[in-house]
């Protein structure tokens, strides 16, 4: 079966999708095509003009499929290059643009969330990463059709999106790492991207409530940077040095992959405070590596994870006060138990790529009938 995947804003989850995929799917040759995760709006709105006119021996060199991402202009590509129209075609959606939280500078702009709209359309399959992904999406797509002055098929496109829609998820490679050394204090790993929408204003707050009862408690904070870092993290960088109990352990991007999944088996705690999230695979990786979870009660973890995981509470304060009471709770079990072995985290081996990999191929095989 020949398919022809589509990646047109290329991020890292992205990355590590496609590439699971073409790894554990049996019997599939691929064809990819992407572009870099760089000037968002361009790359949004222009990728099927880029793909069309750049790659168009590619696209027509025949396929059973096409699977792309909901980035990826399908339904402008699709009448670019009439030869890929009539192939049949699953959208997967990471994210939704429709959910994604703006920051400050960002202007509301609707041609994100309309590519994503335009793409579900086009699909003959539509393919989300989560129940809260699918959901929220549904929603957005029902309130900006509503908003719209005339002619806005609400009632056709909520049909289409209950009928064709199905929940699956990234898959997860199954750690080979062990943990090395039972660490006396509680190591806590915060392993997210470094931007507004990950919530490093919570982490302050956190780590100042940890911080406020003399908690011990090593904190990593890595992940990938970006040329504009929130101002948050110079804050937690100079508050965790300055601190008499809380050490920093970890700052920054950890280059090697092997150093990065060592340090995911050495931690008790994984840590979020994001804003957005619709599967949260930096935290799937580390709970997969023996981490407990530690997460806002909200966005994709409710379905994910079991609530004695998750805080809650209503703004920063709150949910940093919830927050630092459970790893008070979790410092006394390790006291008594240091490899936290009577405290196992929960299950997500239905996550593997072994498990799912069957399900993608199911759907591309059924595609082509």
């Amino acid at each position: 079966m020949n398919v022809l995947l589509l990646s047109a804003y290329h991020a890292e989850s992205h990355r590590q999708w496609a590439e699971g995929l073409m790894q554990n799917c049996v019997g599939i040759k691929w064809s990819i095509l992407t572009l870099p995760p760089r000037h968002f709006n361009w790359r949004i709105r222009g990728n099927s003009l880029s793909w069309a006119m750049l790659e168009k021996d590619l696209l027509c060199a025949g396929y059973d499929a096409i699977l792309a991402t909901s980035m990826t202009d399908l339904s402008a590509l699709k009448g670019m290059v009439p030869d890929i129209a009539a192939i049949p075609s699953a959208v997967y959606f990471h994210e939704n643009q429709f959910a994604y939280p703006a920051s400050g500078r960002q202007q509301q702009n609707i041609e994100p969330c309309m590519v994503n709209l335009y793409a579900a359309m086009a699909a003959d399959k539509i393919l989300f990463n989560s129940d809260y992904n699918r959901r929220s999406f549904t929603q957005g797509c029902d309130d900006l059709l509503r908003r719209l002055p005339d002619y806005a098929p609400r009632t056709e496109v909520l049909a289409k999106l209950q009928r064709d829609a199905e929940v699956l998820p990234v898959g997860i490679t199954k750690p080979l790492m062990s943990r090395q050394c039972a660490a006396p204090r509680l190591q806590l790993l915060w392993n997210h991207r470094w931007e507004y929408d990950k919530g490093p204003e919570l982490l302050l707050e956190i780590i100042r409530a940890c911080e406020a009862q003399q908690l011990a408690i090593d904190f990593h904070i890595v992940g990938q940077q970006f040329r504009d870092c929130p101002n948050a993290f110079a804050a937690i960088h100079q508050l965790l040095l300055a601190s008499g109990t809380l050490a920093l352990a970890s700052w920054g991007y950890v280059e090697q992959a092997c150093d990065y999944q060592q340090l995911l088996a050495d931690c008790d705690v994984v840590l979020s405070t994001a804003e957005h999230d619709f599967q949260g695979l930096s935290v799937m990786e580390a709970v997969a590596a023996g981490c407990v979870p530690l997460l806002p009660n909200r966005l994709c973890y409710p379905e994910f994870y079991p609530a004695n995981n998750l805080y809650g509470g209503e703004g920063l304060a709150q949910q940093a006060i919830a927050a630092c009471e459970k790893l008070i709770q979790l410092l006394e079990q390790k006291k008594q138990d240091p490899l936290l072995a009577q405290l196992q985290p929960p299950s997500v081996e239905a996550f593997y790529w072994q498990q799912l990999a069957p399900r993608y191929q199911s759907i591309l095989a059924e595609l082509r009938r």
